[in-house]
């Protein structure tokens, strides 16, 4: 009784270092949710390939439902790295002290907003004073936190300014209210909105761009601070690795609106999280 007791415990434990082992073999990886869940599924997938290949472990993609689930994710060690806006990396960063941002592309050293509008009438900010508004996600950096920053900066208090401010979610659906005159104008980011405009996903002739933002760092790959540093430098080096030159790299970054990836660090968004305490957007 004693033996089989004893061998069933073991059984179990040996059951148990088995699955943490398998659980240790697989890289979680999630991305903010600013585009629809199928579009960031397609992008994602022959990254994931490719990181497999370089890493010589299972990568599985893990989406969640909000920008907030990205942070409360990463915090809590359920994902491994994350595809995240500037201001969703400084809430990680403050809610974690220690999650690491690896790599951005080259254009987030310069981000970009568009605002957008299908009215004629519109050719400035001053011409929607008393109009309807749409940012994208409260938590997008490039579609609230610096345009709301820089509008603020030229004396404009969006709640106030416009007669209604909503917030659609995700990038696509700013321009999908916009086109379907939901309201009079959004904003968004400008790498989002050059890759619609490219697949025919915006009536140009209905749809223009009337202002952009100053620049601005944005994006980045970021891993939780507990991740083993041996691993974190294996992704580091396979994103910047990738080369336009070779054509099954280039599908990866023509996916990811990349020309390539660049390294960068926490201290570039010093300035997102100077802007989120401006606009009241950090307790």
């Amino acid at each position: 009784m004693l033996k089989r007791s004893l061998a069933l415990a073991i059984g179990l434990t040996l059951s148990f270092c088995t699955l943490l082992a398998q659980a240790a073999d697989t890289l979680k990886v999630s991305a903010i949710p600013d585009e629809a869940p199928t579009e960031l599924l397609r992008k994602f997938k022959p990254l994931g390939a490719y990181l497999e290949q370089q890493l010589g472990m299972k990568v599985e993609f893990v989406p969640v439902s909000d920008y907030p689930a990205v942070v409360e994710a990463l915090a809590t060690d359920r994902i491994d790295l994350a595809w995240l806006g500037g201001f969703t990396f400084v809430q990680a960063r403050l809610k974690t002290g220690n999650a690491m941002p690896l790599v951005q592309r080259e254009q987030d050293a310069q981000f970009t907003s568009k605002f957008i509008t299908a009215d004629p009438a519109v050719k400035s900010l001053a011409d929607l004073k008393g109009k309807t508004f749409a940012f994208g996600s409260v938590s997008s950096t490039s579609g609230s936190l610096m345009p709301r920053y820089f509008m603020l900066k030229d004396g404009i208090k969006p709640e106030t300014y416009f007669s209604r401010v909503g917030y659609s979610g995700a990038h696509d659906a700013t321009v999908a209210w916009v086109q379907a005159g939901k309201v009079d104008a959004g904003v968004l980011n400008a790498s989002v909105w050059e890759k619609l405009v490219a697949a025919g996903k915006v009536d140009t002739t209905k749809v223009k761009v009337f202002a952009t933002t100053p620049a601005y760092f944005d994006y980045n790959w970021t891993v939780r601070g507990t991740l083993d540093p041996a691993l974190a430098a294996k992704i580091k080096a396979a994103f910047l690795a990738l080369d336009p030159a070779k054509p099954a790299d280039k599908e990866i970054l023509d996916l990811q609106a990349a020309s390539r990836f660049i390294e960068t660090k926490p201290e570039n968004y010093k300035g997102i999280e100077e802007a989120a305490l401006a606009a009241e957007l950090l307790k």
